[in-house]
């Protein structure tokens, strides 16, 4: 369900926008109202709104500025924006035009014709952005899938790590508890569409199933591929007697039942899930999620909805594949494109598979795991595995029609063939992309500590190696460079002339205004005073 924020000064404006129409019939609900584009923008950062309608002229902040800001912050794609303008205001109107607008109404002509005919315009609008991100597979915070993938796989190399990222993410898990669930959609006509118009179905059931998710209580939802996803449900308590009774586990199937009725009245789209267990702490989600992957094996029309504890009474035959028990060396293959990593990895793992062809389950598994892995790692991961298996009908889909171990081994020695090539071709171009990235990052957070092993794990690569690929592909080593920018930074704040030596090495996170006029001085040929005293004669 897409959200609409209602931005204008009048309060009888917005209750005439919202009586127009009924929006459920669009599949948008109205997510808030707000009087000028400040109370907007601080809406829009919390509820990130699909659509925003919004006057021009207000108080506090005008629609131009906030559409302006929205555009800096967010791009040029969402929200997207409508405006609402009057005839006077007409110049204005051009001049949002410039921001990518997708829509502007004038107030005295607005009808229920016009606003509809608008809504499916912008609906369009949205629609076109999704296929071709679906297409792609280009996550719109590649760093949050990336970070989900590893806390779902276990696949950080420490818990500061894993501390670093979350933080650097803005991820709150300080929760009481969490219960990670895995699902698959399916949807009857699916089947009977179109490549792109099947992505885009299920990108926007996704986008359903992680909205309200998040009404019943906090959660994080990942995709893994087009149809599969896992969802991370967030306590801020549990009880003892809720933990004894596993009530938790009867919540959860309640919640995703109302998920799946109302995805299935809007979209015509089912999907069966697995529910792993409850979980004090972050280190245990990879448990969980473990759990609710074998649980799904459980699943079928009759019970969409399977508790890791049913598990339990079954058969060994039905359990999981553990990607994590080849954890260090696939983290490498994929930081590093190592193609001699990679082919040893999936080597092992066939052969592990070859010498126990009974175990069918596990090895399927153990591929869609990695190819989960693959998609959520790679930028336009999924469009790679497309053109790998472009020759099939079933494209890298075609990994859920392997009927035996030995066609599962198949698949993926297949995929590990096209992989190395790709590893191949790009990996002396990433190792500089890297770099490029970690000096970015380095720039951005001038003012803050940062020391070798903390800027590895924002990046989740470990120390050694970040600081090889600086002394390889920059001209200076990394902390060298961190200094530079640094003392540069410094320059600027000492010829403002504001600030004392010591509130400057301060707020740049100096350990003392000795070392920073110490570092100061080796780089600049003087003392911090010395060149600031030079720039006043």
């Amino acid at each position: 369900m897409y959200k609409l924020l209602i931005v204008d000064d009048e309060p009888l404006v917005q209750v005439g926008i919202k009586s127009m129409l009924d929006w459920s019939k669009y599949n948008i609900e109205i997510c808030a109202t707000a009087l000028n584009g400040q109370a907007a923008l601080q809406i829009i950062e919390e509820k990130r709104p699909d659509i925003v309608m919004t006057d021009i002229k207000m108080p506090v902040m005008s629609g131009l500025d906030l559409i302006r800001i929205c555009r800096e912050r967010y791009g040029n794609e969402k929200p997207c924006f409508i405006i609402l303008t009057s005839y006077e205001d007409f110049h204005m109107a051009k001049e949002a035009l410039t921001y990518q607008v997708t829509d502007y109404l004038v107030k005295l002509e607005l009808t229920a014709d016009t606003l509809s005919e608008a809504i499916e315009r912008v609906l369009a609008a949205i629609r076109r952005i999704e296929e071709r991100d679906g297409a792609a597979s280009t996550a719109v915070y590649p760093f949050y899938d990336k970070f989900f993938i590893r806390l779902l796989n276990n696949l950080f190399e420490s818990e500061e790590q894993f501390t670093l990222q979350s933080r650097d993410l803005n991820l709150d898990f300080g929760y009481g508890g969490y219960v990670c669930c895995y699902g698959e959609m399916t949807s009857p006509q699916a089947e009977q569409l179109p490549r792109e118009k099947q992505i885009s179905l299920f990108v926007s059931s996704m986008q359903m199933i992680r909205e309200l998710a998040a009404k019943y209580m906090p959660c994080y939802a990942l995709s893994l591929d087009i149809r599969h996803f896992a969802l991370i449900f967030c306590y801020s308590t549990i009880s003892e007697s809720c933990r004894e009774s596993k009530d938790y586990g009867r919540e959860i199937r309640g919640i995703l039942s109302g998920i799946s009725t109302t995805l299935e009245k809007y979209y015509n789209v089912s999907f069966h899930c697995g529910i792993g267990s409850l979980t004090d702490s972050p280190q245990g989600i990879s448990d969980s999620y473990q759990y609710s992957r074998q649980a799904c094996l459980m699943t079928d029309t009759y019970r969409p909805f399977s508790f890791f504890e049913d598990c339990l009474k079954e058969d060994s035959y039905h359990s999981s594949f553990n990607i994590s028990l080849f954890k260090q060396e696939l983290t490498r293959a994929f930081e590093e494109y190592d193609p001699e990593i990679l082919q040893k990895t999936i080597d092992d793992i066939c052969g592990l598979f070859a010498l126990h062809p009974s175990y069918y389950v596990q090895a399927l598994d153990a591929a869609c795991n990695i190819l989960y892995l693959s998609i959520s790692l790679l930028q336009n991961g999924e469009s790679i595995l497309s053109e790998f298996f472009k020759d099939n009908p079933e494209g890298y889909r075609s990994i859920y029609k392997q009927t035996s171990v030995e066609q599962v081994i198949n698949w993926l020695q297949s995929f590990s063939r096209q992989m190395c090539q790709l590893f191949e071709d790009r990996r002396r171009d990433y190792k500089n992309h890297i770099v490029a990235n970690v000096k970015k990052y380095i720039n951005e957070h001038v003012k803050e500590r940062l020391s070798l092993n903390e800027v590895a794990a924002v990046f989740g690569i470990s120390p050694n190696y970040l600081s090889q690929l600086f002394g390889k592909y920059n001209e200076t080593g990394f902390s060298e460079y961190v200094n530079s920018c640094k003392i540069r930074e410094s320059k600027k704040l000492l010829q403002e002339g504001h600030l004392k030596v010591y509130e400057i090495a301060e707020m740049l996170g100096f350990e003392s205004a000795f070392y920073f006029s110490k570092v100061f001085k080796k780089l600049e040929g003087m003392s911090p005073t010395e060149y600031l005293n030079a720039q006043y004669r």
